[in-house]
């Protein structure tokens, strides 16, 4: 039998997933995402700990981990943007109301 405390871990340390398109350029959306979180969400931070060309891993000031994909969907002319972390959740909201959405944001 599950115990409300297992479920309680679970549901607490549940990653979640944000995803949108938006009318940038991917190195654009990731240039922003660096700037955003190491400046204008002063009491958590994230600076990059490793970055690539489609995708950013920044890390909190207590450790916690936020990720950032952004790739070009040629198909559809836009560009796709997915966040993930288990902490920097409104920070991510606040990030992605200051792009150029191409669709609403979804959150899993």
């Amino acid at each position: 039998m599950e115990h409300a405390r297992e479920r309680a871990g679970r549901y607490l340390f549940q990653t979640m997933i944000h995803t949108t398109t938006v009318s940038l350029p991917p190195p654009e959306v990731l240039a922003r995402a660096k700037d955003f979180f190491a400046e204008r969400v002063p009491a958590n931070s994230a600076f990059v700990e490793e970055e690539g060309p489609t995708f950013l891993n920044l890390r909190g000031q207590g450790g916690e981990e936020l990720v950032i994909s952004a790739w070009e969907d040629k198909k559809k002319g836009v560009t796709r943007v997915r966040a993930s972390t288990l902490f920097f959740d409104q920070g991510i909201d606040r990030f992605f109301s200051t792009l150029p959405l191409a669709s609403a944001v979804e959150v899993a």
